[in-house]
């Protein structure tokens, strides 16, 4: 009897969780927060938000948490990121040799970095798509 309500809460939580942007995104904070908290206490010089990741993958992976159940707080954070770059649109004003070839230099710098990780994570997509694929024939 006692699993069996421990089970219809799990689900309770899950369905709540699912349904609301807010509870997903509190959910997503709090995960982040605990890895940072951990990395702190350990004196690691890894930052929460990675270790958070990986946690968040990994809880992926081995099926306790679904993607979907992340699905409208992940979107909403994405939709609203600009918000988190205004600060540093605000530096950008008050440092004005920004502007000049430090600022290109810095911007050559970020763009060639994003150029990179992204082609690095499609190959690594595309491999390990074309691995599974190898693996199901």
């Amino acid at each position: 009897m006692f699993l069996l309500s421990l089970r219809r809460g799990r689900l309770g939580l899950k369905r709540r969780v699912r349904r609301s942007t807010w509870l997903q995104i509190g959910v997503l904070v709090a995960i982040w927060l605990l890895a940072d908290g951990l990395m702190r206490a350990l004196g690691l010089p890894v930052p929460g938000g990675i270790v958070g990741l990986v946690v968040l993958l990994l809880a992926f992976a081995l099926r306790w948490l679904s993607p979907r159940s992340f699905a409208q707080g992940a979107q909403w954070l994405v939709a609203e990121m600009l918000l988190f770059f205004v600060p540093a649109a605000m530096i950008l004003l008050d440092n004005r040799q920004m502007f000049g070839w430090l600022g290109l230099k810095l911007l050559l710098v970020v763009v060639g970095g994003t150029v990179l990780v992204m082609a690095a994570t499609a190959l690594t997509v595309e491999w390990l798509f074309r691995r599974s694929q190898r693996n199901e024939h």
